[in-house]
Order: C-alpha cells, then structure tokens, then sequence
C-alpha cells in the first residue's frame, strides 16, 4: 500500500454500520417471530491510492484476469474467502444489477456513496436495499435474511487491488468475510478520467448460508500466508478503526457465523523470537463497528518486511472456549 493522496481520502459519510444492525437495525418490513432482524452491512466507501495493478499471486486456484473490474472483482472476493476456508458466494444477476446500476450513479455523479438522491443522473434508490428492490431481488421476510455493501474508488482499474485493498480496511473485511452470505453481485463504472467505482453487494436470502460451523473460527491473514502488506493507512476508513495515527500494521482477525457471538480473553501478535507488539482491540463490547462475530487487532506500527509473526487468539465462541494460534510472513 502506498502512501495515500490526503486530499482524496475520505469523501463520504459513515453508511449504516454493521454493528447497528447487529443491536437490533433492519428492514420496513415484520418478519417472522423466528426471522432476527437483517443484517446490514455497509461501511463508508474508501478511495484507494493510484499504485500500480497487483498481479495474482502464483497460488493454487488462483483466477486470471478477465480484464473487467466487476467480474475480476467478484471472482478475487471468492478466491479470498475459499483461501480460509469460507463457501464461494453464488453470482446473482439480479444482485449484479443493483451493484452496476449504483457503480453507474457514482459514475455519471463522479461521487463516492452508499446513497443515492432522487433526481440525479442514474438513481435507482436511496439505500442498498431500495436497490435491490428495483433490480427486482426480492428478500424473503420469513426467514432470516442479510444484505450488505462495499465500494471503492481509484485510478487503478484492476478488480484484483481494488478487493485487496478493501480487505486490508478492516471494516470492509468484516463484510466481505461474512461466512454466511450466499449470494454476490457485482458492479464498477469508470469515468472519462479513467476514475474507476467498484460496488460489491451480498446478501443470503431465505435463511443464512451454511457458513464455516457453528463455533468455528478463521482468520485472516490465513495460517503460513505469505506475502503478506506490512501496513495500512487507517485514515482512509470512516469511522477511523485507528484514530490516533494513520500508518499502523495490517490489520490481523477472526471470523466466525453470522449468528455468533466473538469475545477476546486475549489476542497477540509478535516477531518471531520478539516481543508481543503494541495493537488496538476492535471486538463489539469496545468498538461499535466491528460486528459480534469477529473480532480484529491492529498492530499500532507497521510490521517489518520478509518477517515471519506469530499471532495467538484465546477467547470463545458463543460461550465456547476458542484458541488459534498461527503464523504468517510478509512480503
């Protein structure tokens, strides 16, 4: 990650977070008794800094390029999220719809946002889920459903940076590694300036997916990852998950179901043979943006390169005494 152009960091507001949701946020419409409240998950879109395109990594499974932001974009979230052992989100055109119609509303407005306004160029409605509605996806309200968004903005119009980059935004993790979204549409619009908007929109429909297990936790960055960013311009996130500086670590999780509940008796990350380095705690009972079901650390200093970190999570799963311990290497 480069260095941000400050005078292009943050352009929008905070969208509704997904923490709000998680207390009880949701829809116009009465569920079921037995159907919680939907999920809604959209944090403030970001404007990524112009580096140069970053080319698949030689891993197995690996996607190519098709050389279309939308396709390479979804694809490059599946790829991620089959990396740590999450079910690949099924594409939905209905979805794609919604996603490229608000790509094309930031496009023709040449304006980063989760909401649209009535009467400028290309709305299609107010909020994801007026969205979805008028691309004719239809949630079912008698059973537990969930929607969610993310965006980006750049020069750089490759699809493969684009969801690197909204992965290392910690708050935009929390969205794209729900385990329990099941379906995923796509969508990007580039301006005569060769200003590229990106919108990735999931939901789960007629029940949560199938997720990782009741439980059961990833993490990201997975275990033995290699490759991995040394830092992350917190600055370009709003809410800020690091208020006080703006190049710290790359941000280290856990991921568990939808439904679960992520507490933290202790998580550390270290140098191997070094000492436990100095991170901000983001878990719901202390930051009101990360979602119940993970749970985050952000080392307050950029790691060092080419160096192996041994990271330790002790807590519980929805009451359930949980460890993981593992290692990974940066680039």
């Amino acid at each position: 990650m480069t260095t941000p152009n400050r005078s292009t960091t943050l352009l929008a507001a905070l969208a509704t977070a997904w923490a709000l949701a998680a207390c009880g946020g949701g829809s116009s419409s009465t569920p079921a008794p037995a159907a919680p409240a939907p999920v809604v998950a959209s944090p403030a879109p970001i404007v990524l800094p112009p580096t140069a395109p970053t080319p698949a990594p030689p891993q197995a499974g690996a996607p190519a390029s098709v050389g279309n932001v939308a396709i390479d974009g979804r694809n490059w979230i599946n790829f991620r999220r089959g990396q740590i052992g999450m079910p690949a989100m099924t594409q939905n055109t209905l979805i794609d719809r919604a996603a490229q119609a608000h790509s094309d509303y930031q496009r023709l407005n040449d304006e980063i946002t989760h909401d649209e306004v009535a009467g400028k160029l290309g709305f299609t409605g107010v909020k994801i889920l007026d969205r979805l509605t008028t691309a004719e996806y239809r949630f079912n309200p008698a059973n537990s459903y969930a929607y969610g968004e993310v965006i980006s903005a750049t020069t750089n119009n490759s699809g493969f940076y684009m969801v690197d980059e909204l992965i290392t935004a910690i708050y935009h993790r929390f969205v794209i590694f729900e385990p329990s979204f099941k379906e995923v549409g796509t969508g990007s619009g580039t301006t005569a300036r060769n200003y590229t908007y990106f919108t990735a929109n999931f939901t789960a429909n007629n029940g949560y997916g199938a997720g990782i297990g009741n439980g059961k936790l990833v993490t990201w960055p997975f275990a033995e990852q290699t490759g991995v960013t040394t830092n992350f311009f917190s600055d370009y996130e709003q809410p800020d998950p690091v208020p006080s500086k703006n190049e710290v670590g790359y941000p280290i999780s856990v991921h568990a179901d939808i439904t679960a509940k992520v507490t933290v008796t202790s998580f550390t990350v270290r140098p191997r043979g070094g000492a436990v380095l100095a991170t901000r705690l983001l878990q719901s009972d202390v930051d009101a943006q990360t979602a119940a079901s993970a749970a985050a650390i952000v080392p307050l200093d950029p790691l060092k390169a080419a160096t192996t970190y041994d990271v330790s999570f002790i807590g519980a799963v929805n009451g359930s005494a949980a460890t993981k311990n593992w290692s990974f290497t940066t680039k």
